[in-house]
């Protein structure tokens, strides 16, 4: 034993003498590569053969090849550190997958408990077990299990009274538009006004504003809103903040008696689900949202509803809203639909037709943006669809008679849009105009028109002209703001000089100074650069 005990102690001290050996080399070549003072006194030995550029050339290649070692440790140290984070990722993501996969055995477990609960609840109520799983289906959780009382029947209290009424209570999965079922069963629709033009309108609106809310526009913003909302179904209202962009459509609200539902954007918003909520599997019900309720609602007035979407471009619109600029864009209002469910309920609401939802034509949209660091830009493809209205100066004060709100149907402002179109038509003289500025703008700038925008451009024209406007004015608002707003995705330093001809050709076309909005808008284009 004593010799295999010595051999043993020879055998570890051979090995831990080998490992110190490592060690101490290492240390030993660290210190060589390092040893300033020995490579400072080498130089030494040999400067009696120096000049002095040769010393430059020692400090320099030192410091080269210093700064070489030095990047070499960093990017080893880096290197360390990201394997040491993502080993710290896979570890988190099996975590995640054993939180998962501990779920999924709890969910297999109620589920096994939930089955108990119905085998003992088909023992006491004698009901069969399919009624009972219907109304697990319908309710979607166990804690929607109606009670089972003395008398032996589900949902009362013995005597059986209650039965129907929490079987069919449990069925619902549109809470909040079965409930506007009720509301308008009995329904008896006001008595609108429907007596007044448009030109009306937009003054008495203002006087509204001015008299019962102390808020100040200029009548041209109010004949530019409701023009607006008769080529589009979407108004974009932009500026600083502070300009009463949101009072607007609020204000709208309370004119006509039907208050305006404020859907304040988030930047977590992605799909269309953060506006018009989602069919939750689980619960089986609908997540329903005030947006949802009041689409759904319009179907049953004549009202004009206003929907604003506050702080709209803090979150990407052509994400959230896309089907919504999709469905508007239908030539036929009657394929303005919008799925909600996949299947359709007994219970389900009344004006919910195989599970879509019919938007009806008395809806406004009206999103309010401001542009900043915040905020995302609104695309093309938003813009286009859209009518956009500036508001950069606060309004002024002013006298106005004290204004009641008027019960004002939708059907009336929208008969009004046709007379208009009927009676003001866009004069031939102006589209000829406008089919030259068309040719001139596509040469010169690669830009062109669009259907889109001669087609709202007929119903837009005619009715601010009917409100009160100038055509011109209203031609010249919608070219600043539907064509040569596209001139910001140009090179604006390439044609700094072609923009300058454009003003000319503008003057030319419409007169001298008529188009004041596109020359304001072309001239601070070309100052950018």
């Amino acid at each position: 034993m004593e010799e295999y005990l010595e051999w043993f102690f020879n055998f570890l001290t051979r090995m831990l003498g080998g490992i110190w050996t490592i060690i101490k080399n290492i240390g030993i070549g660290l210190f060589t590569i390092f040893n300033v003072g020995d490579y400072i006194n080498q130089a030494r030995s040999m400067s009696s053969q120096f000049h002095w550029y040769h010393w430059v050339l020692v400090v320099l290649s030192m410091l080269l090849v210093y700064a070489i070692w030095v990047a070499l440790i960093f990017l080893i140290v880096l290197g360390i550190r990201k394997y040491l984070r993502f080993r710290k990722t896979l570890v988190g993501s099996e975590d995640i997958l054993e939180e998962m996969a501990d779920l999924h055995r709890d969910v297999l477990r109620l589920t096994e408990e939930k089955e108990k609960i119905l085998a003992m609840s088909v023992g006491e109520s004698g009901i069969s077990a399919e009624d009972i799983r219907r109304i697990f289906g319908e309710s979607g959780s166990a804690d929607a299990l109606p009670a089972v009382g003395t008398g032996g029947a589900i949902g009362t209290t013995g005597d059986g009274s209650g039965q129907k009424q929490g079987v069919a209570a449990s069925g619902l999965r549109f809470f909040r538009l079965n409930a506007v079922d009720e509301k308008y069963e009995n329904y008896v629709p006001p008595e609108y006004d429907n007596s007044i033009s448009l030109e009306e309108l937009c003054n008495d609106f203002r006087n509204f504003c001015c008299s019962r809310l102390h808020l100040y526009y200029e009548i041209k913003t109010i004949r530019l809103m409701f023009a607006g909302l008769s080529s589009t179904k979407l108004i974009i209202l932009q500026g600083i903040s502070g300009t009463g962009k949101t009072s607007l459509p609020y204000a709208m609200g309370k004119y006509f008696l039907n208050d305006a539902t404020i859907a304040s954007v988030q930047p977590s918003w992605r799909d269309r689900t953060e506006l018009f909520g989602y069919f939750n599997e689980f619960t089986k019900k609908f997540n329903e949202t005030e947006v949802l309720k009041r689409c759904y609602e319009a179907t049953y007035n004549d009202d004009i509803n206003v929907i604003i979407l506050d702080e709209m471009n803090i979150s990407r619109v052509e994400y959230y809203f896309a089907e919504m600029l999709s469905i508007l864009e239908m030539p036929d209002p009657n394929e303005w639909k919008l799925e909600m469910v996949s299947s359709t309920w007994p219970d389900d609401p009344k004006h919910l037709q195989d599970g879509k939802l019919q938007i009806s034509q008395n809806i406004w949209f009206v999103g309010t943006a401001n542009n900043d660091d915040s905020t995302f830009a609104v695309s093309d493809k938003v813009y286009d669809r859209a009518l956009v209205i500036n508001l950069d100066s606060k309004g002024v004060a002013f006298d106005a008679p004290d204004t009641p709100p008027k019960h004002v149907a939708y059907s009336h402002v929208d008969e009004l849009y046709r007379e208009a179109m009927e009676k003001y038509p866009v004069k031939e003289e102006y589209m000829d105009k406008i089919a030259k500025l068309d040719n001139y703008v596509i040469q010169k700038f690669r830009v062109a028109f669009g259907n889109r925008i001669i087609k709202q451009l007929h119903m837009f024209v005619p009715v601010y002209e009917a409100a009160g406007g100038n055509p011109v004015e209203a031609l010249d608002y919608l070219l600043a703001t539907k064509v040569f707003r596209k001139f910001e995705a140009l090179n604006l330093s390439l044609i700094r000089d072609e923009i300058r001809g454009l003003i000319n050709y503008l003057d030319t076309l419409f007169g001298q100074g008529a188009m004041a909005e596109c020359i304001a808008y072309l001239e601070r284009l070309r100052k950018m650069y």
